[in-house]
């Protein structure tokens, strides 16, 4: 099979790519790896709980904004009214007045993946592959040659890779072999580091009692935690594990559940121990996120002004994933400023 186009990767720069060449009346083919769309985005639930990116804030990221208003998604401030709540190592919680609403931070009613959904709604859904792993990827004549993990090929006169140069570098062989891959596996993928822990509650009791739902613990395994309430359904609330990424895989899912919400407990109370779903989401135990220089670190990539591909791959091979933005990298926006410079550089 031939296409002119093939993206790699059906995260949310992979899709945003895809609109963008529809919208131009390209022919093109979008492989995803996973049996979904969305890579890092992961929402859970019907009421949309984030386990990965949640947040964008528009007076700074104008392309989202855009985005979620173009394709007629409701979002709504990031929930902050309240008391704050300070963990330190042997002293008594404390609580301190709050800043108020964080009217700069924004959610997506539904969740982040309903921003997936509706982007994938408007795609042409023959060109939209999934469980199609890139294995390799080989230049030959005036192409590419994409093998997949089952041993299939697709043939390609550009591709663009929207998805974490590093996992790219790890997990594809090329031919001939780019002299950027030191490039690609110097660049740190972001959430690659981290897990997220969240419990869904019938109410907000933590609201009734002025808590903000945000606390900042040194005590752990949670170090950062906010409310993850829904725009109008289930309450919630969900926090950043600071356990190191090989001492989560020693403890285990469960016993680290179980730690994250005692300390739920500790914080907000008896309430907190009576959640009726909880979710972790491990992205370092990912390996269609992860590699094994992402177990630590967990900063955000900065911009890269150097060139992703050399000469011999240049002309057939762009980068598009959120770590390769000009701006924003890592980012939500990142996602979708790094698809436009991709597409941009198809010179369609």
């Amino acid at each position: 099979m031939y296409y002119p186009i093939v993206i790699a990767g059906g995260g949310l720069a992979g899709l945003y790519a895809a609109r963008l060449l529809a919208q131009a009346g390209a022919d093109f083919c979008l492989l995803e790896a996973r049996e979904r769309l969305g890579g890092r985005i992961l929402s859970a639930a019907a009421d949309g709980f984030d386990l990965g990116p949640a947040w964008f804030w528009p007076d700074m990221q104008p392309m989202m904004a855009g985005l979620v208003e173009e394709l007629g998604l409701s979002s709504f401030a990031q929930y902050a009214d309240g008391d704050v709540l300070i963990e330190r190592p042997q002293q008594p919680l404390q609580r301190f007045a709050g800043f108020g609403q964080m009217a700069s931070s924004f959610r997506i009613a539904g969740g982040t993946g309903a921003l997936v959904q509706a982007l994938a709604n408007t795609l042409p859904q023959d060109r939209i592959r999934l469980g199609m792993a890139v294995t390799a990827a080989v230049l030959e004549g005036d192409g590419v040659t994409l093998w997949l993990r089952d041993g299939e090929t697709v043939r390609a006169g550009r591709v663009l890779f929207a998805l974490p140069p590093r996992l790219m570098e790890r997990t594809i062989a090329f031919s001939p072999e780019p002299q950027t891959r030191a490039l690609w596996r110097a660049t740190a993928t972001w959430m690659a580091p981290h897990a997220k822990f969240l419990a869904v509650y019938e109410t907000p009791f933590w609201r009734e009692a002025g808590l903000s739902g945000t606390a900042q613990s040194m005590v752990g395994p949670m170090v950062e935690i906010h409310d993850a309430s829904a725009m109008a359904g289930k309450a919630a609330l969900f926090g950043f594990i600071g356990v190191p990424a090989d001492l989560r895989e020693k403890v285990g899912e469960a016993d680290l559940k179980a730690h994250c919400q005692a300390q739920f407990v500790r914080l907000f109370g008896p309430m907190a121990a009576r959640p009726f779903a909880t979710y972790l989401k491990d992205w370092a135990a990912d390996a269609l996120t992860a590699t094994a220089d992402d177990r630590q670190g967990g900063e955000h990539p900065a911009p890269i002004a150097r060139p992703w591909f050399d000469a011999a791959w240049a002309a057939h091979a762009l980068m598009a994933g959120s770590e390769t933005a000009p701006e924003h990298p890592g980012y939500l926006e990142g996602a979708l400023l790094a698809a436009a410079s991709g597409v941009a550089a198809l010179g369609l």
